[in-house]
């Protein structure tokens, strides 16, 4: 890489290289770059820092841990292996549905070429493939039937809301309401424990996909536990789609930093959707949500659930700001749950 300015600030070189300034400081905590200083003591990148960092940038891209991408930049390849397999297979899957969207594009021409119109619908599933997964329905107190519908849902979607605001009831009923969805309630780590283990004894296959994103979990930092071996078989299991209550419980700041990386990187790669509630800036970090994400906000005088864009000055945006607090004040508030007064 050419830099055009010799040396480069912190912020200005995770510009050029499209990440965050928090990843190039963990970067240079894990060893894997050293930036210079200057006399001011602050950090500056030069053209070896900067070709160093995207190398480190392309692994990470690729899905290595921080573990395998010292291992690779160490001068053992070995761990690029499996990366690079995954990185192929989906390539391919690109391939193969680009080669059905040009049929599909033949065969409207044909249809066009005879008279007959698109189907309603057709058109925008062409363009965004991803268009077909929605959902809509009435939703129960405290909203009081209002309609509720989710178009074009991503692979990565935030519920969030002050306490009480229904956001429990929302993703049960997103659970119910997508095809084959599965609904991950607080209960996975401590009474779903033997289910959990029976599970992994009976799916090998099953348990191989947890153990493998385990070991990459932990590589990153993570701290082994019950709690998110529980919560990776229910992410790691089949089905259309996964509702996640409090996705952040009884996991600690480290966990919870290497666990969004990982969700990140599914993203990417198309998996199924995920729905995550949650109330920890560690999950969910305004300043690093990208396009395959989206925060849907439960506001606190029950109006209907609303899609929120990360960007300050946006409607909504505050609201969810003010619902997040740091994973050591969760901890603090875990198990805390809204009282309603009951009905005269």
């Amino acid at each position: 890489m050419r830099c055009s300015t010799p040396f480069l600030s912190a912020s200005e070189a995770a510009r050029r290289l499209g990440v965050s300034a928090k990843a190039l400081r963990l970067y240079e905590q894990r060893g894997l770059v050293t930036p210079a200083r200057t006399v001011s003591g602050y950090r500056t990148y030069g053209p070896d820092e900067m070709n160093r960092a995207a190398e480190i940038v392309a692994l990470r891209a690729l899905g290595l841990s921080l573990a395998q991408v010292a291992q690779v930049l160490e001068g053992d390849p070995q761990s690029l292996e499996p990366a690079l397999a995954a990185h192929e297979a989906t390539l391919e899957a690109g391939i193969r549905q680009l080669v059905d969207t040009i049929a599909k594009v033949k065969g409207l021409r044909a249809d066009l070429a005879r008279g007959q119109a698109p189907a309603d619908g057709e058109l925008a599933r062409l363009v965004n493939p991803s268009a077909g997964l929605s959902t809509a329905f009435d939703l129960p107190w405290p909203w009081g039937g209002e309609r509720f519908e989710l178009r074009e849902i991503r692979p990565l979607n935030y519920i969030i809301g002050p306490l009480g605001s229904g956001k429990t009831r929302l993703a049960k009923c997103l659970a119910e309401n997508l095809p084959n969805a599965a609904f991950l309630g607080l209960e996975r780590a401590h009474e779903g424990r033997a289910e959990t283990l029976a599970r992994l004894e009976t799916d090998a296959a099953l348990r191989s996909r947890v153990d493998q994103t385990l070991a990459w979990l932990i590589d990153e930092g993570a701290a082994e536990s019950e709690a998110l071996t529980a919560l990776l078989v229910g992410l790691e299991s089949e089905g259309s789609a996964v509702v996640v209550d409090m996705v952040e419980q009884d996991l600690d700041q480290a966990t919870q930093e290497a666990l969004i990386i990982h969700l990140r990187q599914r993203a990417r790669l198309g998996a199924r959707p995920l729905f995550l509630m949650t109330r920890s800036s560690a999950i969910l970090d305004l300043a690093a949500t990208g396009p395959d994400e989206s925060i849907i906000l439960c506001p606190a005088n029950h109006s209907p659930p609303t899609l929120v864009a990360p960007y300050q000055g946006t409607p909504g945006y505050e609201a969810v700001a003010t619902c997040l607090a740091s994973p050591e004040v969760r901890a603090r508030t875990a198990g805390m749950i809204a009282w309603r007064p009951q009905a005269a």
